[in-house]
């Protein structure tokens, strides 16, 4: 349908903006980096008196809560240095690039495997799974969007709304309604929802489920009348309230 390729044309701009990106994902996860040396010191402090002289006792290099924070740091800024040339390539939409690397150049399926428990490796899930559905294969994007975590709420709505998607591709309309629903319910707002909206009533229609998508389209007429999709919701409305 024209206004889903339309829906998801929209939400793949909100997301290609690398700085965009990093600037989101960073301001919710600021309180644990600021405060992760603290801890664990706190924790260090806790091992030594619990442990008392078995923390000395060394075997391979020994037990070194600094030596670990020092080798974790030095993994992220490693993993950001290869995400640099991999978002260059998703940006200038060389995808195969982008995904699995160029020359030297890690790409974002390599650097999420070697790289996963950093922020970055994090991130890369992400890019992964939108590059994928850029491509076309939406069963990966559907994996590699699902490895995606982040406590931003708004990441988190427009990561199930891409699930949305590469399921309703793939004709798995069950798990296409779910997720949608699971992008409207995520920080309700009145810039997104109504897309992740409009999106789950013509999923529901595809489904033949129309009187849930006259429910989804009542809700986009009520809640949010200034919104873009406004119009549209009347007007398709209109159109499954005749196919009920």
């Amino acid at each position: 349908m024209a206004k889903q390729k339309k829906s998801k044309d929209n939400d793949l701009e909100l997301l290609e903006s690398s700085e965009a990106l990093a600037q989101q994902l960073s301001k919710g996860e600021e309180f644990l980096r600021d405060n992760s040396n603290m801890l664990a010191y706190v924790l260090g402090g806790l091992a030594i008196l619990l442990l008392g002289g078995w923390f000395l006792v060394t075997t391979m290099g020994g037990f070194n809560l600094g030596g670990l924070r020092y080798a974790t740091e030095e993994k992220e800024q490693e993993a950001l240095a290869e995400m640099y040339q991999a978002q260059y390539f998703f940006e200038a939409d060389s995808l195969e690039s982008a995904l699995n690397g160029k020359g030297d150049n890690l790409g974002f399926v390599e650097i999420a495997d070697e790289f996963g428990m950093t922020k970055a490796g994090n991130l890369a899930n992400f890019y992964a799974g939108v590059a994928y559905l850029k491509k076309g294969d939406f069963e990966d994007a559907v994996e590699y969007l699902g490895n995606f975590s982040t406590d931003d709420l708004i990441f988190e709505a427009r990561k199930y709304a891409l699930i949305g998607d590469a399921h309703s591709e793939l004709n798995n309309a069950d798990q296409a309604i779910s997720n949608y629903k699971k992008a409207c319910s995520t920080n309700e707002n009145k810039y997104y929802t109504p897309i992740y909206l409009m999106k789950l009533a013509i999923a529901q229609e595809g489904n033949q489920d129309y009187s849930g998508a006259v429910a989804t389209y009542e809700r986009i007429i009520n809640d949010y009348p200034t919104s873009v999709e406004y119009n549209d919701a009347k007007k398709y409305k209109a159109l499954a309230e005749s196919k009920m």
